[in-house]
């Protein structure tokens, strides 16, 4: 990924992440405990890959991605507002399981740890 790339989408993660954080979401599935964990921009700037992850149980991670996704359009149209370019990148979210993971696996460190 070049330079121009990364920042897009670094920016989009931190827009993302502001949105989710400050309510600006109203869809009820979007919760403050959604955590955009990186982004990857098409080499054309039309299609944006998006990640999210939480620790909390995973059918709570599947409905927040499900109402992202359903709110993409008004995202899209605050990233426009505040992004410089001539095609705002549409956006796709997945699912990324790690952030619950690496939450796990520390629970059972500080388990051992405590044994």
């Amino acid at each position: 990924m070049d330079f121009r790339s990364e920042r897009v989408a670094h920016l989009i993660q931190q827009k993302i992440g502001e949105l989710i954080v400050e309510g600006k979401i109203k869809d009820p599935r979007v919760n403050p405990f959604l955590s955009i964990t990186r982004v990857s921009v098409s080499k054309d700037f039309s299609w944006a890959d998006v990640y999210v992850s939480s620790y909390r149980p995973e059918k709570s991670l599947a409905r927040g991605v499900d109402g992202l996704q359903s709110a993409a359009g008004f995202i899209q149209a605050r990233l426009a507002q505040a992004m410089r370019l001539r095609q705002t990148p549409r956006l796709r979210f997945h699912e990324d399981a790690g952030l619950r993971e690496g939450f796990a696996l520390t629970q059972k460190i500080d388990a051992l740890v405590g044994e």
